[in-house]
């Protein structure tokens, strides 16, 4: 009962945009990719889920279970798709916070 609680209440905060961005970086520092499909489809399951996300994506269910799967490979494209679609985008930072002035 305690894990259907626990992805229940992370899903509903994973509908706020700010959380899901956090949510999505930490998976991405953590290196592996099955960890960050994994987030991916619980901020998809948080914006109404794959029949939803298909719908604002206009790619079919079945390319983005796959897509999203373990063993899933997006093609950056495909990812910024799946990214805005869901409010987010994909960005690159500087790991020192800083970038002098050109």
């Amino acid at each position: 009962m305690k894990a259907t609680s626990y992805q229940k209440d992370l899903i509903e905060s994973l509908k706020d945009p700010c959380e899901a961005s956090a949510y999505l970086n930490a998976a991405i520092e953590e290196g592996d990719r099955p960890v960050f499909l994994l987030a991916l489809r619980n901020v998809a399951e948080a914006n109404g889920g794959m029949t939803a996300l298909a719908a604002k994506t206009r790619l079919s269910r079945e390319s983005l279970y796959r897509m999203l799967s373990k063993r899933g490979n997006p093609e950056i494209k495909s990812l910024n798709v799946v990214l805005q679609a869901m409010g987010l985008r994909l960005a690159i930072e500087p790991e020192e916070h800083e970038c002098s002035a050109a």
